[in-house]
């Protein structure tokens, strides 16, 4: 936790403020019993009115204050710990966006949401408990316990007996809690995992009327995790019962003991009544302790996982002085070789190939051949292993990555629209494109033709994921957004393969004729989508097999030509 307080600088005020007014809440607590003693002892047995008045007074002015420092103590506490909460979760989100796709390959999506809401949270929780009941508990414990002695010193070892037992039950609980609260969060994490992964593919789910297993799977999950926090929350119940006997035998003992000395009339019966509500604020305070530490050692396991993500250093790193500048399209592979993070095995082997500026190339293979691992590599969505890719004649890793990133155009195989509108979705390609300059990419992606037919054009909503749209309205929707960026590059990874035959022709009539001086890189499944390449990769087990023009290939290839073949007794069959 230490090393999160960084982040409470901007509440450092409320931080210092709440446990200030806690501190005065308590003065005001523990001076209430004693003016009540004054009250019987003095007042009372003397019959004065006008002190018992007087002190009534008094007494109601310090429950005043205690509310009103109580009060002021908790918005304070509230503002510092919440506040800490969101800077973390910034924070947290930022470094989440600087990972690259092997740092998301670790720590995965679901395991990444829980930190940045539960666990961010728990931190939130557990600070404003810090700032008000970690400073209100030992600050009540020790003035209620010179209180005590004050009253009466030889009945006040009492303590001396109840204090150790009390700690002695708060260590071996907390000995348990910190495992157990660390299992809890790593439950959430599979919870969450299953969550998302059902509802992402609900679809697929009903289509194939799997919802009984679904339920069967998550129902094992949420078992695991609702057996994890009763245990959690049995071992809270537990600490309860045996404080509260600790403090019913000790105010036993006081009222045995006192009461003695109340009838042997050295001790007034006032004092007694104080002194049985001053032990049971020191015990009630070593209880607050105990429950504080308990959410501690929960936040401190949701610190640990927040720490990890902030910790994590992205496995993509830029050179001190980058290059800025990208000055064309054409790119190099030298002796490539790549496997994944944590991995021995290359999914790609000695790959060696060079691309003009402006050309237009084509890659297909076997499922499983690498043909997006291939592609990821250019805009440095990973590294590779061996060798070096140069864009522009720099290698990839010496340019600034927004900047290379900007002129590398990726349509990923799985579109991804956001929730807001269709102008809002094409501006993540130019943040300050015009209606004129969107609708020129619409129309060269041929989105324009079902974009236009909407009443409200470019403020058309979308939902999220852009489930109100058919997969090839999504796919030329992302072609769309990514042509927008004017790159030097662009990736289309298997991007037209929900569109209908027509359609594909005519975007690729679009870069042949429109994107002349862009270089693109097209993986389709569909040989009639590559074949006007200018070149075609034939990739097998992560390998090329060959490299040539679709007329070439068909005479040297014979993975190529068993793809086309293929493809063509499929059309006559149809």
């Amino acid at each position: 936790m230490r090393k999160l307080l960084p982040f409470m600088r901007k509440y450092a005020i409320y931080a210092f403020l709440s446990p200030l007014f806690m501190i005065l809440e308590v003065l005001a607590d523990i001076i209430i019993p004693y003016i009540m003693s004054r009250i019987v002892d003095v007042g009372i047995v003397n019959q004065d009115i006008q002190y018992i008045v007087t002190l009534g007074i008094t007494m109601i002015v310090a429950a005043l204050l205690a509310m009103i420092f109580g009060i002021l103590s908790a918005h304070c506490g509230a503002r510092a710990g919440f506040g800490f909460a969101a800077e973390i979760r910034e924070e947290t989100f930022k470094r989440i966006q600087d990972f690259s796709f092997a740092n998301l390959d670790q720590l995965t999506v679901p395991s990444l949401i829980t930190r940045l809401t539960n666990d961010c949270n728990t931190i939130g929780q557990v600070t404003m408990m810090s700032l008000r009941m970690a400073v209100r508990a030992p600050f009540m414990m020790i003035f209620a316990l010179i209180m005590a002695f004050t009253i009466n010193a030889s009945l006040a070892k009492v303590f001396m007996v109840a204090i150790p037992v009390t700690a002695i039950v708060i260590v071996m609980v907390l000995y348990k809690a910190g495992p157990l609260f660390r299992r809890l969060q790593s439950r959430i994490d599979r919870v969450n995992a299953i969550i998302q992964e059902n509802l992402i593919g609900i679809r697929v789910v009903k289509s194939f009327n799997r919802q009984s297993y679904e339920e069967r799977r998550f129902k094992e999950r949420n078992d695991d995790l609702k057996d994890t926090a009763l245990k959690a929350l049995s071992l809270i119940i537990s600490i309860m019962p045996v404080l509260n006997l600790i403090i019913y035998s000790t105010i036993i003992a006081v009222l045995w003991f006192g009461g003695q000395r109340v009838v042997a009339g050295s001790m007034g019966s006032g004092e007694l009544i104080s002194f049985i509500t001053y032990i049971t604020q020191v015990l009630v305070s070593l209880m607050m302790i105990s429950m504080f530490f308990l959410q501690f050692m929960r936040g401190t396991a949701s610190a640990g996982r927040i720490l990890e993500v902030l910790n994590t250093e992205s496995e993509i790193k830029e050179i001190k002085e980058p290059v800025k500048e990208v000055k064309d399209g054409s790119i190099i592979f030298n002796n490539v070789s790549f496997s994944y993070p944590g991995s021995k095995e290359k999914v790609l082997k000695d790959i060696n190939f060079s691309v003009k500026s402006g050309e237009v190339i084509g890659i297909i293979g076997s499922t499983g051949s690498s043909k997006s691992s291939l592609v990821q590599l250019i805009p440095r969505l990973y590294d590779v292993t061996e060798g070096s890719i140069l864009v522009g004649g720099v290698d990839v890793r010496d340019y600034d990555l927004k900047t290379l990133r900007v002129q590398v155009a990726f349509v990923l195989q799985k579109n991804t629209l956001f929730s807001g509108t269709i102008r809002d979705n094409m501006k993540w390609g130019k943040e300050d494109a015009t209606d004129e300059e969107i609708i020129r990419a619409l129309k060269q992606a041929q989105a324009w033709e079902f974009v236009s037919k909407y009443k409200d054009g470019l403020d058309h909503r979308v939902e999220q994921g852009g489930d109100n749209f058919s997969g090839g309205q999504k796919q030329r929707l992302t072609i769309a957004r990514a042509l927008l960026k004017n790159p030097k590059i662009i990736i289309l990874d298997d991007s037209t393969s929900a569109v209908d035959m027509t359609t594909d022709v005519r975007i690729q009539k679009v870069f042949k004729e429109e994107l002349s001086d862009v270089t693109t890189i097209i993986i389709a499944q569909r040989i009639s989508s590559i074949q006007h390449a200018d070149r075609i990769i034939v990739l097998h087990h992560g390998q090329i097999e060959s490299i040539g023009d679709h007329n070439t290939l068909l005479k040297i290839s014979p993975i190529y030509r068993e793809i086309y073949e293929s493809q063509q007794k499929g059309v006559i069959g149809v």
